[in-house]
């Protein structure tokens, strides 16, 4: 079993910054998609950041494209999302997501709240 938690959410001004950081119980290697998803109220949760085991470029949201990196850290098996350039619609909860590599098994976290005031 996997446990991921997020952290690193809170209140932000518009064009502010916020960096969100996924802490994973098991090592990275177990994992071939790794990546942030938000949900905002009402609507459907949706792609923010992944990346891929092997390497190749991340892929972003188009709305975030630009303005969020993702990176990842397998030593400390954490991975991050900076958010640059805020604007309010990017309020959400974010959520850390990987995918285990042997059984495909897909894996959340609890979710951290983002909101960008006005």
């Amino acid at each position: 079993q996997v446990q991921l938690v997020e952290s690193g959410g809170g209140l932000v001004q518009p064009g502010g910054s916020l960096r969100l950081s996924c802490a994973a119980s098991r090592s990275f290697f177990s994992f071939n998609v790794m990546g942030w998803y938000r949900q905002s109220a009402g609507e459907e949760r949706d792609l923010v950041a992944t990346l891929t085991a092997g390497g190749g470029s991340p892929k972003y949201g188009d709305s975030v494209q630009g303005r969020f990196t993702i990176s990842r850290d397998y030593t400390k098996n954490t991975m991050s999302l900076q958010m640059n350039n805020v604007n309010p619609e990017d309020t959400a909860v974010y959520y850390c997501y990987v995918r285990n590599w042997n059984s495909g098994e897909e894996y959340w976290g609890q979710g951290t709240q983002v909101t960008v005031s006005s």
